[in-house]
């Protein structure tokens, strides 16, 4: 990745918010859309929503997320690829993109829950403290992503599902996707884990997928985990592939990607430390891999979609 070291690179970012906060009403207004997801094209969406749970490590650095210059370069580099046609993130960080007008004809998906912090006494009680549905119609964003730890002992999971039926019945109104990304988690030595096992990671989608009083905008976003054609068989909702912090190499988390990517159902990858953070440091070759995993990997058999009933507005 080519070093910029100027340190007022992106000073004009907080001028901006200085003398005239309505700028960023207006770039989101004089955006490009998306034209939108499509059956039979996978997207391609660079998350960047971790800082604002206080999630900052990747691999073996704790602060890896913690330089916002270093991060906006990052994300350019990434959102510079063709190949990558969306954004997940948090409020400022969305905010920051689009005064950079790095979100022309990007799918935007805007984080609504951040309030379970890394590290907090109780992480399960994950409140909505960040985009709302009427923000992200506000600001043209396409959707909206929830994350959902469900733990069978901590009663805050109740609330939790709650609210995140609510967020789903708002955006379902608005009609914008709501993106929920469940796991079975459990507290561990005064950690949360998330259960990656096969079983756990079916039960969580059944549980995701019959929040809300329709399903009709909502998709799924899973990791990638071992038995993956009989975790795709779990759900009828579109489906993006999570990245994570990655335990292993590369290549091999790579080679897991796109035999999960060849499965009905996959969408595409909405991945961000992973891509952002290589080992190697080449953001953009890092990207222009996962692309390629996208562009070979067959979504259908045929292009053609059945409609078993005759439907219309």
């Amino acid at each position: 990745m080519t070093v910029n070291d100027d340190p007022r690179r992106y000073e004009h970012l907080a001028a901006i918010r200085l003398e005239d906060p309505t700028a960023i009403a207006r770039a989101a207004a004089a955006r490009r859309r998306h034209p939108g997801p499509r059956h039979g094209t996978q997207n391609f969406i660079v998350a960047a929503d971790h800082p604002a749970r206080g999630a900052l490590a990747v691999g073996n650095n704790p602060v890896a997320m913690a330089d916002r210059r270093d991060l906006l370069d990052r994300l350019q580099i990434a959102l510079a690829n063709p190949a990558v046609d969306g954004i997940l993130a948090s409020p400022d960080i969305m905010d920051d993109l689009l005064l950079l007008g790095a979100l022309e004809g990007k799918l935007v998906f805007g984080s609504m829950n951040r309030g379970g912090l890394s590290g907090l006494v109780n992480e399960f009680d994950d409140r909505f403290t960040g985009h709302t549905a009427a923000a992200l119609e506000e600001l043209g964003a396409d959707g909206g992503k929830m994350l959902t730890r469900i733990c069978l002992g901590d009663p805050d999971t109740v609330s939790l599902l709650e609210a995140t039926a609510k967020a789903i019945d708002s955006l379902a109104e608005r009609r914008l996707i709501a993106m929920v990304e469940p796991f079975l988690s459990t507290w561990e030595n005064g950690r949360v884990r998330n259960d990656l096992s096969p079983d756990a990671v079916i039960k969580s989608i059944a549980i995701a997928e019959g929040l809300g009083s329709t399903s009709a905008y909502t998709w799924m976003k899973l990791p990638v985990v071992a038995e993956m054609e009989r975790v795709m068989a779990a759900t009828t909702l579109p489906t993006v592939l999570l990245g994570g912090d990655p335990d292993a190499g590369q290549d091999e988390v790579f080679a897991s990607w796109e035999a999960a990517l060849a499965l009905p159902g996959v969408q595409g990858l909405t991945v961000g430390r992973t891509l952002l953070y290589p080992a190697d440091g080449d953001v953009a070759g890092a990207v222009a891999a996962a692309a390629s995993l996208l562009q070979k990997s067959p979504t259908t058999a045929s292009n053609e979609v059945r409609t078993p009933v005759k439907v219309s507005e």
